[in-house]
This record gives C-alpha cells, sequence and structure tokens, in this order.
C-alpha cells in the first residue's frame, strides 16, 4: 500500500490542498467545522486498504486550501464547484462523495447537483434536510427566543467569533472537540444554543485530560492548522446560511435518490437539534437509504471517536455499490 500523498490542485479558482492514498473506485472525504483533512485520519488508510482511491481535500477556507476573503465566496455553489473540480483534476468520471457535520451538505448538493458524477452518498452525523419554506435566520430567531443564543446566529456577525477562537487555536479546538463529543457529563456537554451573556467560546469545557479517542498529537496538527490559516474561512460557510437558501429555489423538497447511507453518535448534539430521531427525516428525504446507524454513546466527531465502525460501515456501503 502506497503511504499517504499531499497533492495540490487548482479547482474552481482556488488552489485545494488534499491527500490520497489507494486506488480503485474514488471516495471523497469531505469534512466538516471546524476540522480538515486530518479529520478522516482514521479512514483514509481504512478504505485504501478496502480497495478504494480515497481523497480527502482541505475544503475552501481551511488548512492548506485557500481562503478568498470575499465572505460570498463561500456559497453552496462554490464548495459543491470545488469537490466536482478536484474530482475532474483527478481524471474520473464517477465517486462516492461522504460527507461529517458541514461536509454533509457540501456532499449532498454535490449528489443532487450532479449525480452523474456523485453516484452514491454517505452523510455522517448531518441527515440530509431538504430546503424548506423559511429562511434560516428567521428560524434562528424562533429557536432563540428573547435570552439565548442560537450558536449559528451568533456566527454571522464578521470578525466577533474568530477574535475569540484566534486567540488561543488549541484552547479553542480542545474545548469544542471534547464538550461536542460523548465523553463529557451532560453538564459539561456543548451547548447550541446559550445565554446572550455569553460568549461562544464559554459555551463548553476544557478538559484536564483528554478522551482517548484524541491525543496531544491530534489536537496539536488541528491547532496548528488554525493557528496557521485562521477560523475565519470555515465561519464564512455560516455566514451563507441565508444566501444559500435565496439561491436554491429549484431544490425545495429534492429527495437524495442515489443510494446513499447515515450515521451518527446517540449524544451527537446535530440529533437534539432536529429534534433527537433522524429516523423520520432519512426515510422522506433519503428513499434510497441502505442503513441508518446511531453508535450508542459516541457524540458529535463520530469517525474520530469510533473509528472502527464508522470504517467499516463505509467499507461495507462502499463495497455494496
Amino acid at each position: 500500500m502506497a503511504e499517504l500523498q499531499h497533492r495540490f490542485v487548482t479547482t474552481n479558482g482556488i488552489r485545494m490542498h488534499y491527500v490520497e492514498q489507494g486506488s480503485g473506485p474514488l471516495i471523497v472525504l469531505c469534512h466538516g467545522w471546524p476540522e480538515s483533512w486530518y479529520s478522516w485520519r482514521h479512514q483514509i488508510r481504512a478504505l485504501a486498504d478496502a480497495g478504494f482511491r480515497v481523497v480527502a481535500p482541505d475544503q475552501r477556507g481551511y488548512g492548506q486550501t485557500e481562503a478568498p476573503e470575499p465572505i460570498e465566496s463561500y456559497n453552496i455553489f462554490n464548495l459543491a464547484g470545488d469537490i466536482v473540480g478536484l474530482v475532474n483534476s483527478l481524471d474520473e468520471v464517477q465517486a462516492i462523495i461522504v460527507g461529517h457535520d458541514w461536509g454533509a451538505p457540501v456532499a449532498w448538493h454535490c449528489a443532487l447537483l450532479r449525480p452523474d458524477i456523485f453516484r452514491a452518498c454517505a452523510l455522517l452525523s448531518v441527515p440530509y434536510i431538504p430546503r424548506g419554506p423559511i429562511r434560516p435566520s428567521i428560524g434562528w430567531k424562533a429557536l432563540e427566543g428573547t435570552d439565548k443564543n442560537f450558536y449559528q446566529s451568533y456566527f454571522q456577525e464578521p470578525g466577533r467569533v474568530e477574535k475569540e477562537l484566534d486567540a488561543d487555536p488549541r484552547r479553542a479546538m480542545a474545548m469544542i472537540l471534547y464538550s461536542a463529543s460523548g465523553d463529557p457529563p451532560p453538564q459539561e456537554s456543548w451547548q447550541f444554543l446559550f445565554p446572550r451573556t455569553k460568549k461562544f467560546i464559554e459555551t463548553g469545557v476544557v478538559p484536564k485530560t483528554l478522551p482517548t479517542w484524541l491525543t496531544e498529537a491530534d489536537l496539536d496538527f488541528f491547532a496548528g492548522e488554525f493557528k496557521r490559516a485562521g477560523f475565519r474561512g470555515g465561519i464564512n460557510w455560516y455566514r451563507n446560511f441565508d444566501r444559500n437558501w435565496d439561491l436554491t429555489p429549484f431544490l425545495d423538497g429534492a429527495r437524495l435518490r442515489q443510494p446513499s447511507m447515515f450515521a451518527a453518535g446517540e449524544r451527537d448534539c446535530v440529533l437534539e437539534m432536529i429534534g433527537g430521531d433522524a429516523s423520520g427525516i432519512v426515510k422522506v428525504s433519503m428513499p434510497a437509504c441502505r442503513k441508518l446507524t446511531i453508535i450508542p454513546g459516541a457524540g458529535h466527531w463520530i469517525q474520530q471517536e469510533r473509528p472502527r465502525e464508522i470504517n467499516a460501515l463505509l467499507a461495507e456501503f462502499a463495497k455494496s455499490l
């Protein structure tokens, strides 16, 4: 098996960094926030060993990939277009696309917009939720009430949350990764709704000891990437929610009809956000879903927290195609 290769490509007008390993049918792994290609470190070799060409990019605004200045350049068409251009640059005509967290919307938009390329779609943490009739920012206000901030709403003010996170990337990443995982007791778990008197950086706990799935070296890598690149690019994805809604009225109620799968941790905060049960959403929005798995005790960073289970699920799904 060839070792992990670090490469660069120009796609959709930006210079993108990606890692690659293996040969065979192509699998593209799309990370979430605040992560990088490194969040797939356990899956890349496992899927390569299973007989696939595995590619994991740093997406727009992350790691060694370019981070354009304009907020609007992080709209969903550009995020999907980056991945289309990546696949084309690899001289491939089809791919299985996998997305975690923010990478999930990228994955499902790729599948919806270019079904000729993306023949199957695996989503982790965030199930496919079709565009609905309500503008996202209006929904946030209803969720917040008068005394709370919803984190996605809090992220809208340019420069605010970046300043908090950039001040100490290692502390920020330790707080986010631990607090949204399945490890902390309920009183230390990250809160996606928090008092207006608090800053985002105060919404979780920095652990005295890292959980077993996250090493000091892992934390150093994540922190180093954000120390170099900053948090601005990834946060700008959130500032396009309303813009993405405005751009995609033609996707109202669209269903994901390619073969698909969904997996999440039992303690994933996203499940709480969507009402606690993904099965009803998946049944309607992903009619060709072959498997839905909720992993007991796991939190939001499912492919890092439970790599053995996720590796097996992804390999089984990919081979079934």
